[in-house]
């Protein structure tokens, strides 16, 4: 029982790494859904949370976000999303900034302090 409890344990602890790493690197949609699936709330229960905090937002706005089809934009929506950050539990800001590179540019670090943005495939200096 204990080696089960200690696989639990370390499927939890890399999960927990690559979310960080997500909110890092991006892109919005992906870091956005593990954020959800790591806090263990359903998009529902998240709406009625943020509903409690006088913000509101529909089921299909959440599921385009997390989905990539959509991504916040509007004043109305960053104010969401501000929310929603602290509803998931991630540091405040993470998710927003990963708002400030285009859709299909995710950055990534190379080796000493130099970093690039990649775009399909890409690469152009960051």
């Amino acid at each position: 029982m204990t080696g089960q409890r200690t696989h639990t344990i370390d499927r939890g602890e890399a999960a927990g790494r690559e979310l960080a790493r997500l909110l890092e690197t991006g892109p919005f949609a992906d870091a956005l859904r593990l954020a959800i699936r790591a806090r263990g709330l359903g998009l529902d229960r998240i709406r009625y949370r943020l509903r409690t905090k006088g913000i509101s937002i529909s089921l299909a706005t959440l599921s385009h976000w997390q989905s990539g089809r959509c991504r916040p934009e509007r004043t109305e929506s960053l104010l969401v999303l501000k929310n929603l950050e602290e509803v998931l539990g991630v540091p405040g800001g993470s998710l927003a900034r990963l708002l400030d590179r285009p859709r299909g540019q995710a950055r990534y670090a190379l080796p000493g302090d130099f970093t690039q943005t990649r775009e399909r495939g890409r690469e152009t200096p960051g």
